[in-house]
């Protein structure tokens, strides 16, 4: 929004054009994103404690989460908020892929927000219905699948890039609506398995959203596409203004939702990051560097299939308790030390997965 005041103030102060480096508006956008967390934070603790829209904790689940019992929850709307303000203030309203990622946000934020108000406010334990859930969740993907398979105007677009492979690339054709599908849907649902202790997914989420912020100026960016041997997505680069968002918010929400939580994102949050992470690792073409860097959530994803698929097979579990952070508590681990353990583990994987833009 204010890139327009500035394109206007540029007539009288050359010193105006500034604002039309995506490096500075996505830095502005991470810091507007951070101070709006940090501000409307303790309000919004302040309300749903008063409202007492607190967290159910299961009885059949690690003991020392029975603690967390009345904890508000829903925490995860601060983020969408200041996403959508800070994205809003900063970002080229004219950009279609930044309006696209901007309603994927708000229409999975709007699902999780619907199953946490039905858990927590209307105390019905089952929230919104799974088959509805993954109905509304899949309208979506596949509307936005549709939506790119028909704007994208350039066979890159719909290709599929293999990393460590400069002149490998896999035309999809009618597939790609099938991988834009799985990446967002999948991608949601993900992040929502990673919420499970205090602070295990936004972290996360932080680390791979700003990663994937570098790549979508990179692949805006005609020149530096051609010097990596990576796609050029004329008008991803703006994508790297919200994924600062992304950035600015997380980390605003860190610091309530750090153990011990004051807040937890709920639904709301998780669902809506998770399909946003996935849309802008489509818009850019890395999906496959997207799923390196969010190895965790492939792991928690993974550990939850694996543990129903063995115990309708075979009548067995493989982990103590799924998602996977749940067996190592049961083993014993301390909260704190999975949570951290988690993020180095993501730190690695998210510099091994921008390590691949060059090494091809």
């Amino acid at each position: 929004m204010l890139i327009f005041l500035a394109e206007f103030l540029q007539q009288f102060d050359a010193g105006f054009q500034v604002f039309q480096y995506l490096t500075l508006r996505g830095i502005l956008a991470a810091g507007t994103a951070l101070a709006v967390s940090l501000l409307l934070g303790p309000l919004l603790i302040q309300q749903l404690t008063h409202r007492q829209v607190g967290q159910a904790v299961r009885t059949d689940g690690p003991q020392s989460h029975l603690s967390k019992s009345g904890t508000p929850t829903m925490g995860g709307s601060l983020i969408l908020v200041a996403i959508v303000f800070s994205t809003l203030l900063w970002g080229d309203l004219r950009n279609p892929y930044l309006w696209l990622v901007l309603l994927v946000t708000i229409v999975f934020g709007a699902v999780g927000w619907v199953d946490d108000y039905r858990k927590v406010v209307e105390k019905d334990s089952r929230g919104l219905p799974a088959r509805w859930k993954y109905f509304w969740q899949s309208a979506a993907g596949i509307a936005v699948a549709v939506y790119l398979y028909t704007a994208f105007d350039t066979p890159v677009t719909t290709e599929l890039y293999i990393p460590f492979f400069k002149d490998f690339a896999w035309q999809m054709g009618p597939l790609f609506l099938l991988l834009t599908y799985l990446v967002i849907v999948g991608s949601s649902n993900a992040v929502n398995l990673t919420d499970g202790l205090d602070g295990l997914a936004i972290l996360p989420t932080v680390l791979v959203g700003t990663a994937l912020g570098i790549i979508a100026y990179l692949v805006g960016h005609v020149e530096f596409a051609d010097y990596l041997h990576i796609p050029y997505v004329a008008g991803s680069g703006e994508l790297s203004v919200f994924c600062g968002a992304m950035a600015g918010a997380g980390l605003g929400f860190l610091w309530f939702n750090t153990y011990p939580a004051q807040v937890f994102m709920g639904d709301v949050g998780s669902l809506a990051l998770g399909a946003a992470l996935g849309a802008v690792a489509v818009i850019t073409r890395h999906e496959i560097v997207f799923f390196i860097m969010g190895g965790i959530f492939v792991l928690e994803t993974v550990s939850v299939i694996l543990q129903v698929a063995s115990f309708k097979l075979t009548g067995k579990r493989i982990f103590r308790m799924a998602p996977i952070h749940h067996h190592f508590e049961l083993k014993g681990w301390p909260e704190p030390r999975i949570i951290v353990r988690f993020w180095i583990i993501t730190v690695m994987l998210v510099l091994f997965g921008l390590a691949t833009l060059k090494l091809r």
